[in-house]
């Protein structure tokens, strides 16, 4: 059973790079997560099926946050959901759902995105910009060839592999144009001696630049403050989630959120009171 566990586990990590194309990180993430698990279930056959039996591990894990218990069982249902797909049946029981409180990164201000900018050397602030303009995921970035970029537009390959193209602003092609200028880039964007800095190398550039004005800031927090903008400035949301490469606009609604300010001004403009107010 073991033999047969082990040599499904492999298979199923390299499945996540090669037909999902998931990022190192995320996968290892994902081997954590399995292997962990492992060692307090013991799978056991019963007519036939595979039954993962989840409930001495979640006594273990029952003391962290539902988010970090949620993530860490997502993982094995992924692998369960594998061997059911690859024909070894299997089911979990005590699987009962652990809700999670839907949180959100908190947005940068434009404001201060410029004062970090001016204290940046020219690839953090090619770094920056792109993600504050381009709406990208960190690993997105980290994989962006020079083949991807166009004059207005760039061909963006995100989660599963899928594609979808996002305009390139003007002050973004200029500024790449000067990076593309002084450095010798051959393949990908971020390279140091012909390699592709990794997602890490970024974030920690991301982490230096925004020191310096005394923030702490993530990728992550520069894409929301891209999706935050543009629905701010009201944008279609159905714009965002395609620019954003979301699989469903449900996710774009839960990932952003429109300021206080457009609210009011929808709330103004829609309801018929305001119009006899101002009359």
């Amino acid at each position: 059973m073991k033999k047969l566990i082990d040599k499904q586990k492999v298979l199923f990590l390299e499945a996540l790079e090669e037909q999902k194309g998931y990022s190192d990180l995320t996968i290892m993430s994902y081997a954590k997560s399995i292997e962990e698990a492992l060692r307090f279930i013991t799978p056991y056959e019963e007519e036939g099926v595979l039954v993962f039996d989840l409930m001495p591990y979640r006594l273990h894990i029952a003391d962290l946050n539902n988010k970090t218990i949620s993530k860490k069982l997502s993982a094995l249902r992924s692998f369960v959901l594998y061997l059911n797909d690859h024909k070894i049946k299997t089911v979990l029981k005590s699987d009962e759902s652990v809700k999670v409180a839907k949180t959100l990164p908190k947005p940068v201000l434009h404001k201060y995105i410029v004062a970090a900018l001016e204290q940046s050397d020219l690839q953090e602030q090619l770094l920056v910009v792109l993600l504050y303009t381009l709406g990208l995921r960190v690993s997105e970035l980290a994989n962006m060839e020079l083949r991807d970029i166009s004059d207005e537009w760039v061909r963006i390959v995100g989660k599963g592999n899928k594609q979808r193209d996002v305009p390139l602003l003007a002050s973004t092609k200029a500024l790449l144009e000067d990076y593309l200028d002084t450095f010798s880039i051959k393949k990908f964007l971020f390279e140091k001696n012909g390699e592709r800095l990794s997602e890490n190398s970024l974030r920690y550039m991301i982490t230096k630049v925004f020191k310096r004005v005394g923030m702490k800031v993530t990728p992550h927090q520069l894409r929301h403050s891209y999706a935050t903008s543009l629905l701010n400035a009201g944008a279609p949301i159905a714009d965002v989630s395609e620019l954003l490469g979301h699989a469903s606009m449900a996710t774009t609604q839960i990932y952003t959120k429109l300021g206080s300010a457009l609210k009011q001004k929808n709330y103004n403009k829609a309801h018929p009171l305001c119009g006899v107010e101002k009359a």
